[in-house]
């Protein structure tokens, strides 16, 4: 191990060196209380139909759950504050809205990459260590450690608001063998103010600091599967992946720099602001082109195509009405339904002329469903 300085703060420096914003360092018992919120959440059927949160709880209830082994955690951040203002097409009714996160390359992949190679380093300078990194796709609960570790704290919202990065991190998360000198611990600086509880377009903050995951845009048109209940439909607009509502209006933004972010995520110009009506064409091999690299592509063309339905049915646009006609027909029954609903936002007189016959040789009964209801 290097002795010219605190190892703690050459990890620091290494981090920032492979483009992490932020880094700090926790015990791994740092954050007890989320194991106790993580059941409350499950218990109260919050987490929708994410069962996986559900069958790996004792996993990711404490990083000794998932590693009994683990001695301290470092928290990382990577940057991906927007340029642009994340609510300017709120009003684009034929243009869909993607998340910010995901308008660029897949964090996954980039954030991943960088702390391999901080591993890699970590082992190297103390050669007695034992490491495990984890992006969001293993059970750890990033945002407690990452507050236990000094990076920020978790707002009103749930995610981790930093006084640098605003709302603008990507975690991860490095566990270690090692007795490292944890950092001072994120101290809540939310106050009085209630703006992401306020700009929620489906009230799916029960509570300050609590979410219910069943109302949230973010977890109906990314992990929920199936038909989107009706009554979060027009809340939707023209999201058609994520939502950025309550993280774009909290004021610690302000202090957030795009220039900080990394070039990895910087939106691709097909995914800033892309037409309604070319994503609502895209068969299966066009869908994996466009959205090779980028986190979209995991939910796959059916759900996609789903949540441009929701949006071209809330558009008011009638150039739109062509192309959801053509997915009625789609073999993708969560298709084929949102696509009815769709009609009868846009054309009612349409949705009317075309109910008998259609419905007459619907077998699946969701999609028999939309057809009867009233318009």
């Amino acid at each position: 191990m290097r002795q010219d300085k605190p190892f703690e703060s050459a990890i620091r420096e290494k981090a920032a060196e492979l483009g992490f914003a932020a880094a700090g360092i926790a015990r791994a018992d740092a954050a007890p209380a989320a194991g106790v919120r993580l059941r409350q959440w499950l218990s109260e059927g919050m987490h929708g139909t994410m069962l996986w949160m559900e069958s790996r709880a004792h996993h990711r209830e404490s990083p000794a759950g998932l590693w009994p082994e683990v001695r301290s955690v470092i928290a990382l951040g990577m940057s991906y504050a927007p340029a642009a203002d994340p609510l300017a097409l709120a009003e684009a009714g034929e243009t869909g809205r993607i998340s910010v996160y995901a308008q660029g390359g897949d964090y996954h992949d980039t954030v991943k990459k960088a702390l391999k190679h901080l591993a890699r380093w970590i082992v190297a300078e103390a050669p007695d260590a034992d490491v495990k990194v984890f992006v969001d796709t293993a059970p750890v609960m990033e945002k407690p450690l990452a507050e236990a570790a000094g990076l920020g704290w978790q707002g009103k919202h749930t995610n981790l608001v930093s006084r640098s990065h605003g709302n603008w991190l990507f975690l991860g998360a490095i566990y270690t063998t090692l007795d490292l000198v944890p950092d001072t611990g994120g101290r809540d600086r939310c106050g009085s103010c209630d703006a992401c509880q306020r700009a929620c377009p489906t009230d799916a903050f029960p509570a300050p600091y609590r979410l219910d995951a069943r109302r949230c845009i973010s977890y109906l048109t990314i992990e929920h599967d199936g038909p989107i209940p009706g009554e979060f439909r027009q809340a939707i607009g023209n999201r058609i992946y994520g939502c950025d509502d309550c993280l774009a209006v909290c004021p610690w933004n302000k202090f957030a720099q795009a220039a900080a972010a990394n070039r990895a995520f910087a939106p691709r110009a097909e995914l800033a602001a892309p037409p309604l009506a070319d994503l609502l064409a895209l068969d299966d091999a066009e869908f994996r082109q466009v959205f090779s690299g980028s986190p979209i592509k995991r939910i796959g063309r059916d759900r996609m195509v789903r949540n441009c339905l929701i949006a071209a049915g809330n558009s008011d646009s009638p150039a739109l009405v062509p192309p959801v006609m053509d997915l009625l027909d789609d073999p993708a029954p969560q298709v084929r339904g949102t696509a009815v609903w769709a009609l009868g936002q846009l054309d009612p007189q349409r949705w009317q002329a075309e109910r008998a016959a259609r419905l007459a040789g619907e077998d699946d009964p969701a999609v028999r469903a939309e057809w009867l209801a009233a318009r």
